[in-house]
């Protein structure tokens, strides 16, 4: 049987907020938080994913709640590489893993530097990976959007993620034009947060932020305006406090952030050869990543750039589902938007 058989090849979209690993031959088999919890006086690894997610903004003195990766790359290494071989050997048989190491293919924003992209390697091989491969997150995720990106034909895809938004114009299974900017989804909890501290003086954690964001953000104006409860620390009295919160303060809160990623789309447009940009016309924009969810995000882009705007099927999965389509044609993509690390045992 060969190592391909065995299911040893492994995809990783190593996300700012999320961590989802695609098997080949079985899909997308974990979705989990980027989140490790610690014991500081041991350095002891408590929980890894949801479960360290929970203890966020709630845990005692001894025990702390991180998340390594920051704007798309590795902030705390060591933690990093602890986590990645905590999913890799949660995903991986344990008898086979110890006979066959995987081959793994990591996402990383298309502006990551080379310290960086060396960074995401070292970190995958000490976590056990047989061989390690790096793709750009847009390229991934146009694959897992379902765009032949091989043909002679420009698309434009817009990856909203968690820590970074990469914008790429992509044409015969390359980049011609792309752009990484570190306003995403975290950028509109922090937005969320200055804006109930400066309007409401109620401080609230990045949690509750994001739990706003999803049920009540709007970038937008919606048909019909919704609302929801907001818990609070009252900066004047430092007592809890509840209050409504509208879906017009959140399109408020986040103006600034979205207004950067309307412009750093604007901005690879501007860029974009005028043949490709004659075929982005035609064809659309597509949306990708859990940032591209919040409502009216596409038609505020549309609105912008007068192109139509389509936000993919399952748009947070795609840049998995991207790397593990690409485990399949490595070679055909290897020239254009892969480097593979060193072959090490």
């Amino acid at each position: 049987m060969s190592r391909l058989g065995l299911g040893l090849d492994i995809g990783i979209d190593l996300g700012t907020a999320t961590i989802l690993v695609y098997i080949k031959g079985k899909g997308i088999i974990l979705r989990e938080p980027s989140v490790v919890a610690l014991d500081k006086n041991t350095n002891k690894m408590l929980a890894v994913g949801e479960e360290a997610r929970k203890m966020l903004g709630r845990t005692p003195g001894n025990i702390v709640a991180i998340r390594p990766l920051r704007e798309g790359v590795i902030s705390d290494y060591q933690v990093t590489e602890r986590m990645l071989k905590h999913f890799i050997n949660k995903v991986c048989s344990r008898s086979l893993f110890k006979l066959f190491k995987p081959r793994v293919m990591i996402c990383v924003p298309s502006g990551v530097t080379e310290v960086e992209k060396r960074a995401v390697e070292d970190a995958a091989i000490q976590a056990g990976a047989r061989r390690t491969y790096l793709i750009e997150e847009p390229i991934a995720a146009a694959i897992g959007a379902g765009i032949d990106i091989t043909k002679a034909c420009g698309s434009m895809v817009v990856d909203i993620g968690g820590g970074t938004t990469d914008i790429a114009v992509i044409s015969l299974g390359g980049t011609v034009v792309s752009s990484s900017t570190k306003i995403a989804g975290d950028k509109l909890d922090e937005a969320i947060v200055r804006y109930m501290r400066k309007k409401h003086n109620i401080m609230i954690g990045e949690r509750t932020a994001e739990e706003m964001k999803v049920q009540i953000g709007t970038v937008f104006p919606r048909p019909q305006e919704v609302s929801m409860d907001v818990r609070g620390r009252n900066l004047v009295s430092g007592l809890p406090k509840t209050i409504r919160i509208t879906s017009t303060e959140i399109m408020e809160a986040m103006e600034e952030p979205v207004s950067s990623i309307t412009e750093a789309v604007h901005s690879v447009l501007e860029r974009t050869p005028p043949e490709l940009a004659a075929d982005i016309s035609d064809r659309g924009i597509v949306m990708t990543g859990g940032g591209s969810l919040v409502y009216g995000l596409d038609k505020l882009l549309q609105h912008r750039t007068g192109i139509n705007v389509v936000i993919a099927e399952d748009a947070v999965s795609c840049v998995a589902l991207g790397t593990g389509k690409v485990l399949d044609n490595i070679e055909i993509l290897h020239n254009a938007s892969m480097e593979k690390s060193n072959y090490r045992r």
